[in-house]
């Protein structure tokens, strides 16, 4: 697979059409801000191009929002639905990391402990 997609190739792959992509990565008129971040990469020119992480977003998007054809829940809400997973996701991946950052910090201080001895 290539590493950026156009929203064709983006399209056929996630089941989407390409207007429904458009509007998810377009800007709100009332709030100013882009409906959903993180969806696509844009040139200076404004193409998107996708990555496998922009796809696996809206396919996550498209999972949420539709179901056997039918919408069952807005935008905003599948949106805080996937950043709240990905938010625990990193949060336990901090976790882990500062578990491994004190237990290397608990050996040198044995290692400085037997120096001093």
């Amino acid at each position: 697979m290539k590493k950026y997609l156009n929203i064709r190739e983006a399209s056929r792959i996630t089941g989407l059409k390409e207007h429904v992509i458009r509007y998810w990565d377009s800007i709100d008129p009332k709030t100013k801000k882009i409906r959903i971040d993180g969806i696509s990469t844009k040139s200076k020119a404004g193409t998107r191009y996708f990555n496998r992480d922009n796809l696996k977003k809206l396919q996550n998007l498209k999972n949420i929002i539709y179901k056997d054809g039918h919408q069952y829940r807005t935008l905003n809400l599948a949106d805080r639905l996937i950043s709240k997973k990905d938010h625990k996701i990193s949060n336990f991946t901090n976790i882990r990391q500062n578990q491994k950052n004190n237990e290397k910090i608990m050996q040198i201080l044995k290692k400085m402990r037997n120096l001093l001895i």
